[in-house]
């Protein structure tokens, strides 16, 4: 019958072992199990992933189907063939399957049947006893044999049942058994010379099997002497590993008979155990006897050795005596070492004197050679503690930390005090155990993570990581981002980490001009307990990206195209324009450069590719200037990569004087204010069926504005600029037609008289104006002029423009005159005075009307002898552009402008 045992033991999922039980002399097909089903695979799959024996672990007992899995036998097993007496005998069958590895380690018991039953060495046995041996008296038996195992093995033995002998079965060392016929009643040879009985070996097996031998005891006529022994019992030493033939003990027995039956014999009696048979021999002849092995004291420190002494005479009785051989011990056995309990591993917290091992150490000399002493090697946290007997502990000795080591290896050394000295080593290996001890360290306190604007949301931007020397959980870093505000949102709506990298990732795409930078708090966080926890900084700079084309800010005019006006008579180097443009990047991608695109066709114009003025680069020629208009198209470029370019439109107007350009503009413009105050009138009627109160505020608004026109007509009609104040009664002024015998030209000789008023000459058609050397003011007979320059600079301006346009300050003391630190203040001090007569060209006449305008325009002749171009060319009319004169440096105002005040 097949039994399944029950082991069924799986690692890792991979190995796994099942054990079956198979009886012997099974025959050839015999069903032992089915592996696949009793290790749950899935039938369907067993061909598909090949499965199949280890080649090196077939037997030709057993048989695997591969189809089904079905563990057969092949041919008959005999247990005492394979096993001989071993207490287990097992087979071993190692199966797998692919895709993926599965290794399956199959055992298989064979179970020993009572299929041997017990026998004899002979199937007769002869015994002589004499007649005269006295009841009592034993005689050893051959033993029977039985190659079976177990309860099946040879159990007792048995004799035919009689009136002088019974068997005493005794039980050796090793188990096995032997009987020894006892003579329980005298025994007289003339009575009855032979005595035949049945000897029988039983086993245990159910049913018991038997063997049997027959036994003769033949009766002998008695010896009237018999062999004695000096003594019956000798005592001798021997030690142990002394070589072959090293005489033991020399026996003497004596007969008192005469020749054959004086003459002795020696032997070794029937019952000694064959290991004293292999390790004494005995001379017949001499009775001596002699080492015939290797004796270990540590196997036996005693053997005892029956002999017998018999007389060759007829009806010889042997006499018998014991020799009980003592060896004594030689060092040579190093001691051992036996680890009972070793604690796989032990807490980096534990404290010191906790039990790591539990050992004994032995040795099987005895006395000095047996003696030990136990000690720890090395500089370990470790000691030795003893406990009972030869037992000890190792303990820890101190403090331990798995950082700097995670395990030891602890050598023990056993040394016997034996001659020579003898030792033993053993090693163990001691793992420390991690404890939560240590916070996550990042790998820098401050990070400096570098995004270049315009990033795609989502997008990798850099990682952060920390590192614990801690292991398995204690190390399972987490990361996470510490809540903050940026720019009034949650720094969780700017970046995201990924808690188990550290890797940062932008959730919005950053634009440079909004935020440059921004700061926040990472956390690493282990997942000990209790849980430690560090920070550190990451700071996120956003690097400029050319995502800003330049913008151009000046000239401004209608629709994009800005229209500037260019004197027939000017010079070389004239500064007709300056295009001023902002870029909203930084650095080289703000960095701009000026060419002209279109238009410049002939030559006429040269563009400055830093500060983006726009020259004459020759006199205007009829034959080669025929047209009216220069239609430019000027490029600003910054130097990013890719760069990025804007353009702007400019119409350049060919004119025979600068002045009638402006009177020109200045009729529109007016036009266009007039328009704007009729449409602000009509809404401000259009509202009356509001509350008065928004009444008011429209009227505050209209006053204000009002307020500001005054100033402003103050400023450019007038006043003389940077010189006096303005006339505090502006209204009245409105009412006055201001006429020609109102204004004075008075040239300015860095002094402000009373009265008078300075005006800087500034240079129209060009953010930042360059002043001239000349300076001339007007004065009215009602009032006085003021001008408190109001320059507003952009927030991002070509270098070059910057400078230029400081020449022009927006500050001012606030007080109405000029004052020491303003700006027109400083402009006005620029100014000095030619010497010239100023109204050398006024006669009596044109005194008398009140000046022409040829007169009390200022007359002034070119060092170079050219005749000055036309009074037309230096007037400027407020509310139109500005029109560029020649050259900075000819010793001349450029422009002035005038203001007519309204009449009413």
């Amino acid at each position: 019958m097949i039994v399944l045992f029950l082991l069924l033991c799986i690692t890792d999922g991979v190995v796994s072992q099942i054990r079956y039980s198979v009886p012997e002399e099974a025959d050839h097909g015999t069903f032992v199990g089915n592996i696949a089903e009793d290790l749950g695979l899935d039938m369907t799959k067993i061909a598909s992933r090949r499965f199949q024996v280890v080649p090196s672990s077939r037997t030709p007992y057993l048989e695997v189907n591969m189809e089904n899995g079905i563990l057969f036998v092949n041919e008959k097993i005999d247990r005492e063939q394979i096993c001989k007496q071993s207490a287990s005998c097992l087979l071993h069958l190692e199966v797998f399957l692919e895709n993926p590895l599965e290794l399956f380690r199959v055992e298989i018991e064979v179970v020993d049947i009572n299929d041997n039953p017990p026998s004899f060495p002979e199937t007769d046995i002869t015994v002589e006893i004499s007649e005269s041996a006295t009841p009592g008296t034993r005689f050893p038996l051959e033993s029977a044999f039985d190659p079976d195992v177990g309860s099946n093995a040879l159990r007792t033995y048995d004799i035919t049942t009689n009136n002088y002998f019974y068997l005493d079965v005794q039980t050796q060392t090793d188990g096995n058994k032997f009987a020894e016929l006892v003579l329980e009643k005298p025994l007289d040879r003339e009575q009855q010379a032979t005595h035949k009985y049945v000897l029988t070996a039983v086993d245990g097996g159910q049913p018991p099997r038997t063997g049997t031998a027959l036994l003769v005891v033949k009766v002998l006529d008695s010896n009237d002497n018999v062999p004695v022994f000096d003594q019956p019992v000798y005592s001798v030493s021997l030690q142990e590993n002394a070589p072959v033939g090293t005489l033991v003990i020399q026996l003497n027995a004596t007969d008192l008979d005469e020749g054959q039956n004086g003459e002795i014999v020696y032997s070794f009696s029937n019952h000694i155990s064959s290991r004293v048979k292999d390790l004494f021999a005995i001379d017949a002849r001499t009775g001596r006897i002699e080492v015939r092995g290797e004796v270990d004291f540590e196997e036996s420190g005693l053997y005892q050795i029956f002999v017998q002494a018999k007389d060759l005479g007829p009806n010889a009785v042997a006499a018998h005596c014991k020799v009980l051989v003592k060896v004594t011990d030689v060092n040579d056995n190093a001691p051992d070492i036996s680890f009972s309990t070793v604690t796989e591993s032990v807490s980096e917290r534990a404290a010191p004197g906790t039990v790591i091992a539990l050992l004994s150490v032995t040795d099987k000399d005895a006395e000095e050679n047996g003696k030990i002493h136990v000690e720890i090697l090395g500089d370990v946290p470790f000691k030795l503690k003893p406990s009972f007997r030869n037992y000890f502990t190792i303990v820890t000795d101190g403090p331990l930390n798995r950082e700097d080591a995670d395990s030891y290896s602890v050598t023990v050394v056993a040394r016997d005090t034996g001659t020579p000295s003898l030792a033993t080593s053993k090693s163990i290996k001691v793992q420390v155990s991690d404890e939560n001890d240590n916070a996550p360290t990042f790998t820098q306190p401050i990070y400096d993570v570098y995004v270049t604007e315009n990033n795609v949301p989502g997008a990798y931007i850099h990682a952060v990581t920390a590192l614990d020397p801690d292991v398995g959980q204690n190390a399972l870093i987490s990361y996470s981002i510490m809540e903050c505000d940026i720019q009034g949102m949650s720094v969780k709506t700017y970046v995201s980490i990924n808690e188990e990298t550290g890797y940062l990732y932008a959730l919005r795409s950053f634009d440079y001009e909004q935020l440059k930078d921004f700061t926040f708090m990472v956390q690493a966080k282990d997942a000990g307990s209790p849980e430690l926890s560090s920070n550190a900084t990451v700071k996120v700079i956003i690097v400029d990206q050319n995502d800003n084309p330049p913008s151009v800010i000046a000239p401004l005019g209608k629709n994009g195209t800005a229209r500037e006006p260019l004197p027939r008579s000017a010079e070389p180097g004239y500064l007709v324009t300056r295009i001023v443009a902002m870029d909203a990047d930084d650095g080289e991608n703000a960095r701009l450069s000026y060419s002209i695109q279109r238009g410049n066709e002939n030559g006429m114009f040269r563009m400055d590719w830093r500060t983006g003025e726009l020259r004459t680069a020759r006199r205007v020629s009829t034959k080669r200037d025929p047209h009216q208009m220069y239609d430019l198209l000027i490029e600003v470029r910054d130097h990013g990569q890719p760069p990025l370019s804007s353009t702007a439109s400019v119409f350049v107007v060919l004119v025979d004087s600068v002045v009638e350009d402006h009177r020109e503009r200045g009729t529109i413009k007016s036009k266009e204010t007039t328009l704007d105050l009729t449409l602000i009138l009509i809404i401000a009627l259009g509202s009356v069926s509001f509350i008065f109160l928004l009444a008011m505020i429209v009227l505050a608004v209209r006053c204000q504005k009002d307020k500001k026109l005054n100033i402003y007509t103050c400023l450019t009609s007038e006043c003389c600029l940077g010189c006096a104040t303005c006339c505090s009664r502006q209204a009245r002024a409105r009412k006055k037609k201001l006429s020609k015998s109102d204004i004075m030209l008075v040239q300015s000789a860095n002094v402000t008289g009373a009265g008078t008023a300075q005006v800087p000459v500034e240079e129209s058609g060009s953010f930042g104006s360059h002043h001239q050397n000349q300076n001339y003011c007007y004065q009215t007979k009602h009032q006085r002029a003021e001008l408190s320059y109001l320059v507003d600079r952009p927030r991002r301006v070509n270098s070059s423009a910057f400078q230029e346009a400081d020449l022009v300050s927006s500050k001012d003391s606030g007080h109405g005159d000029s004052e020491q630190g303003d700006s027109d203040h400083d402009a006005t001090n620029r100014g000095h005075s030619t010497g010239a007569d100023l109204f050398s060209n006024c006669t009596e006449e044109c005194k008398a009307l009140g000046h022409s305008d040829r007169c009390w325009m200022p007359s002034f002749v070119p060092s170079d002898g050219r005749q000055a171009a036309d009074y037309r060319s230096n007037l400027h009319v407020p509310g139109m552009d500005s029109v560029p004169d020649t050259e900075r440096g000819k010793g001349f105002a450029s422009s002035f402008r005038v203001d007519i005040p309204e009449t009413a």
